[in-house]
């Protein structure tokens, strides 16, 4: 069972993961918006003109979309687990309505899931 104290303390700990995310978010997408190549990287233009060049580039785009893709997850899941808590759901499995052991939302404490049915979810959600 889960203490107004210990619910306290994740409510504080998911909004400073939340600003934590919003920040890492914005200076990833601050930074794809720079591209590569330019006076910055040393070149005149802005356009890679080199295959392999052009393949880190794209790699690098890649990557850099592959973040933001997962800072915006971790952050709607910080964003669901403090309105799950303000409706006062927070810490029950969204799938079998069982409490979600204290050990696993002190790892993930936007954990919608216990872990039987997190394991069992897996493929399809990926989480």
């Amino acid at each position: 069972m889960i203490t107004s104290t210990s619910l306290e303390m994740y409510r504080q700990r998911l909004e400073a993961l939340a600003e934590r995310f919003g920040r890492k978010l914005s200076d990833l997408r601050h930074e794809s918006a720079h591209g590569l190549g330019g006076e910055s990287g040393g070149g005149i233009s802005n356009v890679p003109t080199h295959q392999a060049d052009l393949g880190s580039a794209h790699h690098e785009e890649e990557v850099g979309l592959l973040l933001v893709e997962n800072e915006e997850q971790l952050l709607v899941e910080c964003e669901g687990a403090l309105a799950r808590i303000h409706a006062g759901t927070f810490g029950i499995c969204e799938s079998c309505s069982k409490e979600i052991p204290a050990g696993r939302l002190e790892t993930f404490p936007y954990a919608r899931y216990c872990v039987d049915c997190a394991s069992r979810l897996e493929p399809q959600t990926g989480s």
